[in-house]
C-alpha cells in the first residue's frame, strides 16, 4: 500500500513548542537543584549531613559533587520552564540528565579524580542511608527521571504542534481564515393541492373541468400531504 505524505505539514512544528510542554518538569528540576546545591551548607544546622565540614563551609568536594551539579540542574529546569524553542528546551533536559548522573557517579569518582573528601555521614545506619539517598543517589535518580521524561516529550512532534505552526504561518502570510457558511435552511415543500385555485370566468376554478362538485364530496380536510376531500355521510 502506498504511503500518503502530507507535504504541507513537512517541517511544521519542528522547533516551536508551547511553553507549557516542559513547565512541570522544569519547576520540579529547579526545586531539586536548589535542594542539591544548598543542603550541604544548611544540613549541619539540623545535624543532617557529612562530618567533613560544618555549615556554610567551602570545600572542593562540596563544589564539585554538590554545588556544581545543583546549579546545572537548576539551569536545565529554568530552560525547560521558559523556552518555547525545542532545541533550547532539549538542551535544558540533557543538562539536567547530566547533572543527575553526576550526583550518582560523583561520590565514587571523587577519590580517583582527587575532587576532595566528603567525610562520613552522621547518625545511625538508617540515618546514614537517608543522607546518602537525599544528598546523592536518590536525588540523582529523581533528576535523571524528570530530565528523561522532559526529553521524551520534546522528541515527539505531535498534531498540536503542527496545527499551531500552521496557524502561525498563516498569520505571518496575512491569510484570513474563511468564514463558515451558514447552515442551509430547508424550504417547506408545497404540493399542488395546497396552492390557491385561480378563479376562471364562469365561476369554475382553473384546471377544474368537473363543474360543480357533488354534494356528497362537500368539505375538505387538511393533512400533511395536502388537502383531501371528505365524503359526507348523510
Amino acid at each position: 500500500m502506498a504511503q500518503v505524505l502530507d507535504t504541507d505539514a513537512r517541517g511544521l512544528g519542528a522547533w516551536h513548542i508551547p511553553r507549557s510542554r516542559g513547565a512541570l518538569s522544569g519547576v520540579l528540576l529547579m526545586a531539586l537543584g536548589v535542594w542539591g546545591a544548598l543542603i550541604p551548607f544548611i544540613g549541619p544546622y539540623f545535624d543532617f549531613g557529612f562530618t567533613q565540614d560544618g555549615a556554610w563551609t567551602w570545600s572542593s568536594a562540596r563544589f564539585w559533587l554538590e554545588l556544581l551539579p545543583g546549579i546545572a540542574t537548576f539551569a536545565g529546569g529554568l530552560l525547560l520552564l521558559i523556552s518555547a524553542n525545542r532545541g533550547t528546551a532539549a538542551l535544558g533536559a540533557w543538562l539536567a540528565i547530566a547533572a543527575g548522573a553526576w550526583f550518582v557517579l560523583g561520590p565514587t569518582l571523587a577519590g580517583p579524580w582527587h575532587l576532595g573528601t566528603l567525610g562520613a555521614p552522621r547518625g545511625g545506619s538508617a540515618r546514614q542511608a537517608l543522607e546518602w539517598i537525599s544528598f546523592f543517589y536518590g536525588l540523582g535518580v529523581a533528576i535523571v527521571f524528570l530530565g528523561s521524561t522532559a526529553w521524551g516529550r520534546l522528541s515527539v512532534r505531535g498534531v498540536r504542534d503542527v496545527e499551531v505552526a500552521r496557524r502561525r504561518r498563516a498569520l505571518r502570510a496575512g491569510d484570513v481564515a474563511p468564514r463558515p457558511m451558514p447552515p442551509a435552511v430547508a424550504e417547506p415543500q408545497v404540493y399542488p393541492s395546497d396552492r390557491p385555485a385561480t378563479p376562471a370566468p364562469g365561476g369554475v376554478a382553473a384546471g377544474d373541468d368537473r363543474g360543480d362538485a357533488p354534494p356528497e364530496w362537500s368539505g375538505e380536510r387538511a393533512s400533511g400531504f395536502g388537502r383531501h376531500r371528505r365524503r359526507s355521510h348523510r
